[in-house]
């Protein structure tokens, strides 16, 4: 045993093919390692729990021996405290990189856990924006600047940045829970979300009355068929998610009520107004096809209610609005009648009030008409006092005096 030196490093070799070790006489556990092919590698020898590890510093030439015998002095400090640097370091190699993770995320909690559509939004941002550019990190190294770096790559797409930031954070709050990161070390938390600029339009009751003769129409003309156009009035009547409509049973109906047993909230239930209800008892049911609203394959419902409602709404000149406004809608027509805001998001199913916030304006007006109301009996109930007439020539003598 001697001590390594360069000189004694580069007198190391293993000329009989099999391999070789010198060990360190000033440090204990400190060796050089050549391997049959004479590749030299300084390493690290200890023992930890019982068992012998061995770990590699570095190659020689990369390392000299002063650098690679201070290392290995750093990480016998670190055994000494009772922790395994070797075991460490093969945790880390084997563990997953954010691209796994990923996929761990998506077959094991969103495939069993999320609807359809929330499995396509969860898929397409892992593919198209967390595995380009995160997917070779490993999760344990991911940090907050990784994240906020990806969220800001993504900032003249507010929304889309959001997104991506919540899948991101349930990503890595599962990865907590599986044990691949610690208590509390979400790297996506502080990371602030941009400002969202979310989308408002409303039918006027100009627009209303135009819509649904159009839709009147398209039925008496043969342009669309009277399931599909019944579901554009059964949006607008019901508050329902197209969803919803599209994919509604008659099972689901019973007297006036409609019961969604899979809603995007979960279960439940939608009171039908007696226009939604006769509109219903009109449409024909088609022998062995459980939908309401039936398609052109046997025993399928309407799977594209895109092509027909651009039809409609350019006849109707209704260019820039969507499906999805006529949930709007229907929920501003509920506060401009009076209705509150937790009645509101009863009405169409949410389950957080923040959700009904964007109507809230709505309901203010009408509070205020209520409020205006209010005052004008007020105004009836009380006589202002005519000024005194002292005080008036008072007044009006002071005016002439400031004249002259």
């Amino acid at each position: 045993m001697t001590k390594i030196t360069i000189r004694s490093a580069r007198a190391l070799n293993a000329s009989d093919g099999k391999e070789r070790f010198l060990w360190d006489s000033e440090l204990r556990g400190f060796g050089l390692r050549c391997s049959p092919k004479g590749r030299k590698t300084f390493i690290l020898q200890y023992r930890q729990n019982g068992r012998t590890r061995r770990m590699s510093l570095g190659q020689f030439g990369a390392l000299t021996p002063e650098q690679a015998r201070e290392l290995a002095r750093r990480h016998l400090g670190e055994v000494a405290k009772g922790e395994d640097p070797s075991g460490d370091r093969q945790r880390e190699r084997k563990a997953p990189n954010v691209s796994a993770l990923c996929d761990r995320f998506l077959e094991e909690h969103v495939a069993l856990r999320c609807k359809p559509t929330t499995q396509r939004e969860y898929r397409r941002a892992c593919e198209l924006f967390i595995k380009p550019k995160l997917g070779g990190i490993r999760v344990m190294a991911v940090t907050r600047p990784d994240v906020a770096e990806l969220h800001h790559s993504l900032r003249t797409k507010p929304y889309q940045a959001n997104r991506v930031l919540g899948v991101l954070s349930k990503m890595f709050n599962l990865a907590e829970i599986w044990g691949l990161r610690p208590d509390g070390s979400n790297p996506t938390r502080h990371v602030p979300k941009y400002k969202e600029h979310k989308r408002e339009r409303f039918l006027a009751p100009d627009e209303i009355d135009r819509l649904w003769k159009t839709l009147d129409k398209a039925i008496s003309e043969g342009t669309e068929t009277l399931h599909v156009a019944s579901a554009f009035k059964l949006l607008l009547l019901t508050g329902c998610r197209l969803s919803e409509i599209q994919k509604l049973k008659w099972a689901y109906i019973r007297d006036d009520v409609i019961w969604l047993p899979d809603a995007k909230t979960g279960p439940r239930r939608v009171l039908l107004n007696q226009t939604a209800l006769s509109l219903l008892l009109t449409l024909p049911r088609r022998p062995g096809n459980p939908y309401v609203i039936v398609g052109a394959m046997d025993g399928q419902h309407v799977t594209d209610m895109q092509k027909p409602w651009r039809r409609i709404r350019k006849t109707a000149e209704l260019e820039d609005v969507r499906i999805h406004d006529l949930r709007h809608t229907y929920a501003s027509i509920a506060a401009m009648a009076g209705q509150s805001l937790p009645m509101i998001g009863r009405l169409l199913g949410h389950t957080q009030a923040q959700s009904t916030a964007r109507y809230a304006h709505l309901a203010d007006e009408t509070t205020r008409r209520a409020s205006n109301e209010v005052d004008g009996l007020f105004g009836s109930f009380l006589t202002m006092p005519e000024p005194e007439p002292r005080a008036y020539l008072r007044l009006v003598s002071d005016a002439e005096t400031e004249n002259r």
